[in-house]
């Protein structure tokens, strides 16, 4: 009789241990971040028939979408820094994805009270997959910055981790094989698997649809018919991260937290175009086959094509579903949320707003008088429905209640307002490292100016174009002769490696990929 007493004992203490506790937990955090990624390429969104994303739409119908939602810059190391930090990344130093090189903006950064050390302090476990761009690719530096356990994978190459996909603590190392977008997906899921029974943050950083584009075939079958193979290929990266949005609401399901459980889907930035007319679909070199429509500009601008993303909010049972959301809203406000719900208190440091009480109805007015922007010599302030943009000597000022394509330049009818805003940003710059709106920008900002906001949308001539062709023909031809090592008229990959020692494989069979035609093994001279 005791040795059954003691089975059933421990029987039902087996029992106990598998059952979620979540009644009196901390509600958990999870963010989504994809890379790249177009305002219209949510399913959601009502723009586009091609894209499919039903696991992600699920979360934006069962919550709020929000149509107004931004990030702090149009490129991936400022964005990334200022969703972890919580403050305008400007404000220590970090202006584009060079900063970094800058080791005092480094520091600053890696001494920051960041978003998971503020978490950690209140009992969570804190976790990220995915890309970094926060200063290291290595999961013990990664861990300095307040990720419990790291993953850094964003390509076919190796990454870095300090824990399994079976959720067990290994020494900091590297990680080979796996496709990227599958394996930060099972990393999420491994974790909360483990952290179940307490609060926990996780970040996913999902590589996608940045370039180099490398759905498998999995994911590009359930495109056939979609051209070019860059929107195609953007599509499928994008359905590999829906189907990781499932397995993570599986997860959370399966261990009943999904009712204490807040989730953000948000871009990084807008995709780029590489300035393409809205609506093509003609190939361009570098686009990453995400598009902005029917918002104007892209990726590397402060036009909204750049810094406004899909942008979702769920927490099933406390936030009320069906909420299409339109003040406007930044990634700053991942932080700020989630700082309050941890029970931390407010923090000035944190530039954005606990958007909780707008979401549950508790409050009525917007949450941001104005937001801000500073990037390569563009700035920026959005107030209300009104947007103004400066980069150097030019200003724009537009009405985005009635113009969401920042089409009709309203600075002359409207020079009061204008310089309201102006007046606004220039404080705010003052508070940045450096102080101040840069007086000029590069080039490549000029140009941008040129074909989005002024309407110079010159392109090569025909005569230059064909010289073009003409040349990278040329190029091509060499670079085949140099890999066909025994002059057969066929390279194979193996011959093509071999033209590229030290390269990492991954990077190898990319190039290779593009040389190939769809569908061949081998790239053939009469492919040339």
């Amino acid at each position: 009789m005791k040795t059954f007493t003691r089975i059933l004992s421990f029987t039902l203490t087996l029992l106990l241990a598998a059952i979620p506790v979540c009644a009196d937990l901390k509600p958990n955090v999870i963010v989504i971040f994809t890379d790249d990624h177009g305002y219209a390429d949510l399913s959601c969104q009502g723009i586009f028939d091609d894209v499919k994303t039903p696991h992600m739409d699920s979360l934006a119908t069962g919550g709020v979408r929000m149509t107004e939602g931004y990030s702090t810059a149009p490129q991936c190391g400022p964005s990334r820094v200022g969703l972890i930090s919580g403050g305008y990344q400007n404000k220590i130093g970090y202006e584009d994805n060079g900063s970094f090189a800058d080791k005092e903006v480094l520091k600053r950064f890696l001494t920051m009270e960041t978003l998971p050390k503020r978490l950690k302090k209140a009992g969570y476990a804190t976790g990220m997959a995915g890309k970094s761009h926060l200063g290291t690719d290595e999961s013990d530096g990664l861990a300095q910055l307040g990720f419990d356990k790291a993953f850094h994978k964003k390509n076919g190459g190796a990454g870095h981790w300090n824990m399994d996909l079976n959720g067990k603590d290994i020494e900091p190392q590297p990680q080979k094989g796996g496709y990227h977008l599958d394996m930060v997906s099972s990393f999420a899921c491994a974790f909360i698997e483990r952290y179940r029974n307490q609060p926990f943050f996780f970040y996913a950083a999902y590589r996608a649809p940045h370039t180099p584009l490398d759905a498998p075939p999995e994911y590009l079958k359930r495109f056939p018919d979609v051209k070019p193979e860059s929107r195609r290929q953007a599509l499928a990266m994008l359905s590999a991260v829906d189907d990781g949005v499932g397995r993570i609401m599986e997860t959370l399901r399966r261990n009943k937290l999904e009712e204490n459980t807040l989730i953000f889907v948000i871009g990084d930035n807008g995709a780029p175009l590489k300035k393409r007319l809205p609506g093509s679909m003609e190939k361009t070199p570098s686009w990453d086959g995400s598009l902005n429509d029917p918002l104007n500009g892209e990726k590397g601008t402060l036009i909204d094509g750049g810094i406004r993303t899909p942008f979702v909010v769920y927490w099933k049972g406390t936030i009320p579903g069906g909420q299409v959301y339109q003040h406007p809203v930044i990634s700053l406000d991942v932080a700020a949320t989630a700082n309050a719900l941890a029970g931390n208190e407010s923090d000035p440091s944190l530039d954005g707003v606990n958007l909780l009480p707008y979401l549950t109805g508790e409050k009525k007015d917007a949450p941001h008088e104005a937001l801000f922007w500073r990037w390569n010599g563009q700035t920026a302030v959005r107030a209300g429905n009104w947007k103004y943009i400066r980069g150097g000597d030019r200003e724009y000022l537009f009405d985005m209640q009635n113009d969401i394509s920042e089409s009709k330049n309203l600075l002359s009818t409207n020079p009061e307002i204008a310089r309201n805003l102006h007046a606004q940003l220039q404080g705010w710059s003052e508070t940045l490292l450096p102080p101040g709106i840069p007086s000029s920008m590069p080039k490549a900002g000029e140009s941008y100016f040129d074909w989005y906001l002024d309407g110079k949308r010159r392109g090569p001539s025909q005569a230059e174009t064909e010289e073009s062709k003409k040349k990278r023909a040329a190029t091509t031809a060499k670079l085949f002769d140099r890999c066909d090592a025994n002059k057969d008229g066929v390279v194979t990959f193996e011959e093509y490696s071999a033209t590229r020692p030290g390269d990492r494989i991954g990077k190898i069979r990319q190039a290779f990929k593009k040389l190939v035609p769809e569908g061949h093994r081998v790239w053939k001279k009469s492919d040339l």
